[in-house]
This record gives structure tokens, C-alpha cells and sequence, in this order.
């Protein structure tokens, strides 16, 4: 960080307050600073490179000025409150999950409605019912969450994970699951990790050294796997893995009968290796399975030494593959589930191989025995999204849900010796869904490549291109937006809006070859697809420039801030959530360069450089260029995609932007990059977010 950078004084513009009319908002006035970097030669100015410090106390200034005009700016929008209250009312209801054996106990989730955080509740084999952990206990605001819980096999103990404020570093605790008593130290500094356990003596469980500097920003690029021996202290944990192989993200578990410990290594978030350790043996090695990046395979299950695998390698869209223990080199695979032209995500339970097959993003499931025998299709209850169908293999009984746009999510309960499917829970949501349409499209992207979109609103809506609109999308890291019902899009379609989702190339929705044509030197295609789906709402009158809003989050953040910044004409409103919007220095930043299989970095080579410069959003934003109303959202605790992205594109918008379109950022606190977010927090958000949007479209709520 440049000296001359950490000691520069905002201006006293820091602490004006936002004009309350449209038009006349007075930002604060973000000091420029002299950072120049040099890529291949090139010169590249960064003048807000000080916004990274998110420990100095300037930082803290300019977020609590830029939210005190952004929050002056919503508080006089005249409906917001409207839309606050009537969130409040559609999330008030019971959700319940699948239930879950462990021990002597059935466990599950609920939220009686408005909790900030879901409550583990169980039940004894009396049926009697108790609360086993509640995270609104956890804090005061709700805003630490429970983040995952294991249990030993036996189930008499349990290890819980938490997350404060957001983060991705988490604490564990270890509890008798009859006492409800913490057993042995708390860990801490956990981060990307799963809790494994080997019987009731220990468990398995990955993190990095705690970073030099922040640990919201810092980078975090050595992964190791530890085992935690239950009563010792946590510095004396031995490492498994990581510690002479350079790993970003390492994971383990171990099988269901106890006897391996199965390893997964990666340096990306696409590709990994693979190992397995007889832990029948002691001492025993690490036995490699899979030597290289370049494929996606994991251990579904294992019969004795005979090992289940589902994998990418010779197959884009993936199958199933059997191998022993002894040598489980792909070389002796033998084919059990062969690939399809559809994209396959497996899952077991009851001894059974589930295979989720996805058919232009939608879900079709089909039954198998552990010998690739087909019992039978699972009959779904409509179209849409399906998950679950996991379990132990004594389990008689299996869950699943059904979801899509309209559909509120409902748990099945499954017989998978008869195929039979029973409701087990069905939220009871005041949302009619017999009042709405869910329609799926294909329309064509500027190479000709055939994108599919599903198109949600009320049956009643007239396509005469004045429909307030949000067009969300992602397109990449081989992640598919599959139908699934939204509490928040729900009231966006009440209030008379449509809810358009492309599936776009980076996404997992055709395999392999449709996320690699979204990435590096191809990304430009992500775009483009996006670009398409707005042009073809607006060819068909489903809307206009003038009511089209366009959403992402995360990788979708760039995904809006790149469309924003090359087709500013194009929306009227654009959502950047958590956004990764410095292309330039992404790689820098606690696990972000894990990313660079769908990026590149700018430090590969000059071609690099330059094609990620050319649609960096952060590098791409123009002097006197009008730009669309904006609404940049972060989390102050955001440790994935770090809020410096965020504050670095909203200050270049607010110092360049032409007319009256408002630039506004705003930053949760005690918020991260999304998960473990308080219910409270959602609804603010999501209610300030289609205030804004309508808002800006001139439009109000026309709910019925």
C-alpha cells in the first residue's frame, strides 16, 4: 500500500448528506491516489487502491458516508416500506428440512417464520421433541450462523461450525450429544472445511495459516487437511495433507463403514486430484487415484474395497465408475452408469445410486442399484429442480425436494423399494401460484449458440415492453441455475414484475465443454449470452430498456458490472451483489486466486493482461458516459469476494457518471459474501433492492 495512499484525509464532503429529489445526489468525494502498476509494460492507474485497506479507519469514513447517503436516498423512496412489510408477510412460515438419523435421535431444521436463523430441533424415539442448537442464541442480532454440524457414527457425539458477522472462518465446537456439554477446546481459524469423523476419537478437518494482515483480505493460498484428536489442543493436530503439497483447497471424508479416508486436492475451483488412505491399517499410505488437475472426480460410495466413482474424465457430462482399492487408477475403471447427453450429478441413499440428470437446466432422475442395474424413473411431481435422495444405506425411507419458480419448495418423503413418493412437508406460502406462468425460451447469441431462459410473471400480464423486469444470471465456475421458488422474486412478480433467469455458457447446464466456453479468453461469450437475453426480452415486449433491471451476485456481479459498463444503453437498472469487478487484481485477495481456471490472471502473460483489461469493470467505466441507475450491494465481512471490488467500481461510477442515473452502494454490516445471512438482513436488503429498482424504472408495486 503507498504511504502517501494510508495517510491522505477524506474530505470533509465525507459527511454530506444525500438531496432527497432524484437527480441531486451529492456523493462523497473519494480521494484519488497515485498507485500505478505495470503489466507487460503497460501502465495502469489504480486511484482508489486505499479503499483496499479494510482496516484503516479511512475506509471505515467512506463506508459509513457512502452509506449514509445511499440509506438517505431509499428511506424517500414513498413505496419501500410497502414492499418491506409485504416480505415480511409472504417469509413469515414455517419451513421445516428432511429429517435426518443420527444415534438415538431423528434431527431437523425449522423456522417458525421470521427467525434470523433456522433452529436444529430433534425428536427421541418417544417422538418427544427439543431444541438441540439455536444459533439465535449465537448472537444478539442474528448474524452468527450455524454453519454445519457432524455427527460420530454412533451419533453420541457432534461437531458444530459457526460463522460470525458472515465470514468464511469459522470456529468448531464438539458437543455430547446427550448433554449437550462442549467437550474438549474450541477450534478456530477453520475455513473451507468439512468436519469428518474417524469412530468417536477424532476428526478430520482443512484450513490455511492464519494470514499476515487482514484476515478479511488477505490471501489465503495453502490448504491443509488436519486431524483433530478429540481432547488435545488444536496445535497439536497433525497434518495429513498440504503440508509438503501445495494445495489451495483441500477436503476429506471418510466412508460411511469407517474404513477410508478419501482426500480431494485442488489449486482451482474446476479440476482435482484424488487419494484414499486405509484407515483399517495403520500407517497405512495415501494412495493416489487421481495424479492431476484436469478432471472432476469424487468417491460416491464403497462396497469393502470396491470403490464408486463419479467422474468427468473421458466424459464432459460425467459417469459412474467402479474401481478397487488396490489400484484404482483410471486405467482399471470399469463403466457401471456410462455418459449421457445430459449432465449427470449423482447422489446415494439406501443403497441405491441416484442419477440427476439435468435436460435444458431442469431436473430428470433415474434409479440404480449398486451393479448400474435401472430400477425405475422417479416419477417428479412437475417440472423443475429435484435434490436429495442422499442417505445412509440402512435408511428405509429417503427425501427429496421439488422446486421452480412458482413452486414453492416441498420435501418428499421416497420409498426406493417401491418408488413411492409422499408429501412430508409443503410450506403453506400466502402465493397463489395458479396466478403465474413459468415459460422456457431458447433464443440466439451473437455466434449463433442457441442460450435458454425461463421467463416468470403473472398469467395476467400484458406484453406491451412497459413490464418492470429483472433478468438475473451467473455463467460460470460450471454452476447451473436450475428453477427454484424465491420469497423475493415472489414479491417482485406480485408487484407486477417479470423474473427472467438465463442459463448462461460458464454455467454447468450442458457439462464440461459449455463451462470452459465461458471462460479465460472465451468469458466475452458470458456477456454476450447475457446481452442476447435482454435483446430478446425486449424484441418479444416483455419489456424495455427503460423497465429492464439486470441482477447478479458474485461471479453474476461481474457478470452485471461487465454488461453495465460495454451496453450502458441497454437497462434501466443494473444489481451488482458481492461482485468480483477488479479483473486486475482479483488473485490477490484471500482464496481468489483458486479462480484463475475461469478467469486467467493478469500476471499469465500480456494476452492475459489485456483481454481481462478489456472488460474489467472496474478498468472499463468512462468519463461522461451515462450509466444506468446502480445499486452496488457487499458485505463488510465479505472474505470470498473482498468489498474493496465493490467500493473501487461504485467510487470510479460516482467520479465519471453523466446525468442524473443514481450510483449507490450499499454495504451490509456484519454481513459477508451471503450464506449464514439473517433472515432480518434478507428482507432489508431484497426490499431496498426492488425499491431502487422500481423506483428508478418510474414504476410502483401493482400488486393485487
Amino acid at each position: 500500500m503507498n504511504k502517501t495512499i494510508l495517510g491522505m484525509a477524506l474530505a470533509c464532503s465525507l459527511s454530506m448528506n444525500a438531496q432527497t429529489q432524484k437527480g441531486e445526489i451529492r456523493y462523497p468525494e473519494t480521494k484519488k491516489g497515485n498507485q500505478t502498476d505495470d503489466y507487460f509494460g503497460t501502465k495502469v492507474q489504480d486511484p482508489y487502491r486505499w479503499l483496499e485497506d479494510d482496516r484503516s479507519a479511512e475506509t471505515a469514513e467512506w463506508v459509513k458516508a457512502e452509506n449514509e447517503v445511499t440509506f438517505a436516498y431509499l428511506k424517500q423512496i414513498p413505496f419501500r416500506e410497502e414492499i418491506k412489510n409485504r416480505m415480511q408477510q409472504l417469509w413469515n412460515y414455517e419451513r421445516i428440512s428432511a429429517p435426518f438419523k443420527e444415534g438415538n435421535y431423528t434431527y431437523y431444521y425449522k423456522n417458525d417464520g421470521l427467525q434470523n436463523q433456522s433452529v436444529l430441533y430433534r425428536r427421541d424415539v418417544t417422538g418427544a421433541e427439543e431444541v438441540f442448537l439455536d444459533p439465535n442464541t449465537f448472537s444478539k442480532d442474528g448474524t452468527t450462523s450455524l454453519s454445519g454440524v457432524s455427527f460420530t457414527k454412533k451419533g453420541d457425539l457432534a461437531a458444530y461450525s459457526i460463522s460470525e458477522g458472515g465470514s468464511d472462518w469459522r470456529k468448531v465446537f464438539v458437543i455430547d450429544t446427550e448433554t449437550k456439554k462442549l467437550v474438549g477446546e474450541t477450534l478456530v481459524d477453520v475455513k473451507f472445511s468439512g468436519i469428518s469423523w474417524k469412530d468417536s476419537d477424532g476428526f478430520y478437518y482443512s484450513s490455511y495459516e492464519k494470514p499476515t494482515g487482514s484476515e478479511l483480505s488477505a490471501k489465503t493460498d495453502q490448504h491443509k487437511l488436519y486431524y483433530h484428536k478429540l481432547g488435545t489442543p488444536q496445535k497439536d493436530d497433525k497434518v495429513i495433507f498440504g503440508d509438503k503439497q501445495k494445495r489451495r483447497y483441500v477436503g476429506a471424508n471418510v466412508t460411511e463403514d469407517q474404513k477410508y479416508l478419501v482426500i480431494s486436492a485442488a489449486n482451482s475451483t474446476s479440476g482435482n486430484e484424488l487419494y484414499i488412505k486405509d484407515l483399517t491399517k495403520a500407517n497405512s499410505p495415501i494412495v493416489t487415484i487421481i495424479d492431476n488437475f484436469d478432471t472432476d472426480t469424487h468417491i460416491l460410495d464403497n462396497e469393502g474395497t470396491r470403490l464408486i466413482i463419479a467422474t468427468n474424465y473421458n466424459a464432459p457430462n460425467n459417469r459412474i465408475v467402479t474401481a478397487d482399492a488396490s489400484n484404482p487408477v483410471p486405467s482399471k475403471w470399469k463403466d457401471l452408469i456410462p455418459e449421457t447427453k445430459n449432465v449427470l450429478s449423482p447422489s446415494t441413499g439406501s443403497g441405491y445410486i441416484f442419477a440427476e440428470y439435468m435436460k435444458d437446466a431442469v431436473s430428470d432422475v433415474e434409479q440404480y442399484d449398486y451393479n448400474g442395474k435401472l430400477v425405475r424413473n422417479v416419477e417428479l411431481p412437475g417440472i423443475g429442480s429435484a435434490g436429495g435422495f442422499g442417505g445412509k444405506k440402512d435408511e428405509k425411507t429417503l427425501y427429496y425436494s421439488f422446486t421452480n419458480y412458482i413452486t414453492p419448495g416441498t420435501i418428499y418423503s421416497y420409498n426406493p423399494a417401491t418408488g413411492e413418493s409422499k408429501v412430508y412437508q409443503k410450506p403453506k406460502v400466502d402465493f397463489n401460484s395458479d396466478d403465474y406462468v413459468s415459460k422456457q425460451v431458447f433464443y440466439t447469441s451473437k455466434d449463433g449458440t442457441k442460450i435458454p431462459m425461463i421467463i416468470t410473471h403473472r398469467k395476467d400480464l400484458k406484453l406491451n415492453g412497459h413490464n418492470p423486469t429483472i433478468l438475473y444470471g451467473y455463467g460460470g465456475f460450471n454452476i447451473s441455475l436450475t428453477p427454484s421458488f424465491s420469497i423475493t422474486n415472489a414479491v417482485w412478480m406480485e408487484n407486477g414484475g417479470i423474473y427472467a433467469v438465463a442459463n448462461l455458457r460458464g454455467g454447468g447446464e450442458y457439462g464440461k465443454e459449455w463451462h470452459d466456453a465461458g471462460t479465460k479468453t472465451h468469458k466475452q461469450n458470458v456477456f454476450d449470452d447475457f446481452i442476447a437475453a435482454a435483446e430478446y426480452l425486449i424484441a418479444n415486449n416483455y419489456t424495455s430498456s427503460d423497465y429492464l433491471a439486470i441482477s447478479g451476485g458474485s461471479n453474476g456481479g461481474l457478470l452485471v458490472g461487465a454488461t453495465m459498463t460495454q451496453r450502458p444503453d441497454l437497462m434501466k437498472v443494473a444489481l451488482p451483489a458481492v461482485g468480483v469487478l477488479d479483473m486486475l487484481r482479483y488473485h490477490t485477495f484471500t482464496a481468489g486466486a483458486g479462480w484463475a481456471y475461469d478467469y486467467g490472471t493478469a500476471e499469465d502473460s500480456a494476452e492475459m493482461f489485456e483481454y481481462l483489461k478489456g472488460y474489467s469493470p472496474v478498468h472499463n467505466v468512462k468519463e461522461g458516459v451515462q450509466y444506468p441507475a446502480t445499486l452496488v450491494t457487499t458485505g463488510d465481512h465479505d472474505d470470498r469476494v473482498v468489498p474493496a471490488h465493490s467500493f473501487k467500481f461504485a467510487a470510479q461510477l460516482q467520479a465519471k457518471q453523466k446525468g442524473p442515473n443514481p450510483v449507490l452502494i450499499r454495504i451490509g454490516v456484519n454481513a459477508g459474501h451471503g450464506a449464514g445471512k439473517s433472515i432480518t438482513q434478507m428482507i432489508e436488503e431484497y426490499s431496498d433492492i426492488q425499491a431502487f429498482a422500481l423506483y428508478n424504472m418510474g414504476a410502483e408495486p401493482k400488486r393485487k
